[in-house]
């Protein structure tokens, strides 16, 4: 007997492209949702099924004509860029059709599943602890991160008033990184922009610390495979996680130094680092030290070791050295 389909939103994005691979490996059947136009324009989309594409304006519309059975909605799509300053799309596209999916995950009783961030801690003043009670109290830096600060705010008050769907957990994503990122250019991950440096170079640029204490590269971030998100975001359907808000990360801060050296010895180069100065915009919005307190996820009973920076990189450069190859 085939699975019900998963919607998944965000469908041709990063994460969501690598999680439809997944449902294929799976066998579990898909209902794609992003623009249309981006599930063909991308080289990493080679090989993956699909299913039924549906594009993100026309979702309403088409939910409200098919009124699907779902094994889970699983909602990925959002502007992540954290430089968006344009507060209506932010509103539109990362909390308005947030809402939407939520509440038709309460009308037709589906496991709901959403993307928060990390960004919503801010500068870490308050630590990075998922205690739900603590939620309310954070403040990002952005108008990103104030996005998704408002909307988890917005379901925990739901849930107070009994009106969230039967089962529904959020994930506060922390720096993710793999294979099928390349379209966010900017926004892709530090790992990416050191491979096409040293490709380019032979060297990696970092960012310069500006902050007393912290030597420079020795900014710390919780960098996190995005194989192991995946692997989290199954557990929580499959288990399921009944509800709640939960870091995904994998609770070990590593340095950015750490991060270029797994890329050079991936690519077995001799290490070149040099430092620039944080762009002036950037600065007073930099988070110098991320690291997901992962004790609530655990404690639902999630067993799967999280790859280690240099296990996740080595996979990642891998598979970029095989499509750069003439060959593939």
């Amino acid at each position: 007997m085939q699975s019900l389909p998963y919607l998944v939103t965000g469908a041709a994005g990063f994460i969501g492209s690598r999680f439809v691979q997944s449902c294929n490996e799976r066998g579990i059947p898909v209902i794609s949702v992003d623009v249309e136009s981006l599930f063909k324009s991308r080289l990493e989309h080679q090989g993956i099924h699909f299913g039924e594409i549906v594009d993100r304006d026309q979702i309403w519309k088409w939910l409200k004509e098919h009124s699907p059975q779902l094994g889970a909605i699983v909602h990925l799509g959002a502007i992540t860029d954290t430089r968006e300053t344009d507060l209506d799309q932010l509103n539109v596209l990362n909390f308005f059709y947030t809402q939407y999916l939520w509440k038709y995950a309460t009308l037709h009783p589906t496991p709901f599943l959403y993307a928060s961030s990390a960004a919503t801690y801010g500068d870490g003043r308050l630590g990075y602890d998922d205690d739900e009670s603590c939620i309310p109290s954070l403040v990002a830096l952005n108008a990103y991160g104030d996005s998704k600060q408002k909307f988890d705010c917005w379901a925990l008050e739901q849930e107070k008033q009994n009106k969230g769907p039967h089962i529904w957990s959020g994930y506060k994503f922390f720096n993710v990184y793999g294979y099928g990122e390349r379209h966010k250019n900017f926004m892709a991950s530090v790992v990416l922009h050191s491979y096409d440096q040293i490709q380019s170079s032979g060297k990696v640029t970092l960012f310069r610390s500006h902050k007393a204490g912290i030597s420079d590269g020795h900014q710390k971030r919780d960098f996190i495979a995005v194989e192991d998100v995946v692997n989290a975001l199954h557990f929580g359907i499959e288990k399921p996680i009944q509800r709640g808000i939960y870091n995904l990360g994998t609770g070990q801060a590593r340095t950015f130094l750490d991060l270029a050296r797994a890329v050079f010895s991936a690519l077995g180069r001799p290490e070149k680092i040099e430092f620039i100065d944080t762009p002036e915009i950037l600065r007073e919005k930099y988070q110098y030290f991320t690291e997901a307190k992962m004790t609530r996820f655990k404690a639902q009973g999630y067993t799967q070791p999280f790859r280690s920076l240099e296990e996740g990189v080595q996979d990642y450069v891998q598979r970029l050295e095989k499509a750069r190859s003439p060959s593939n």
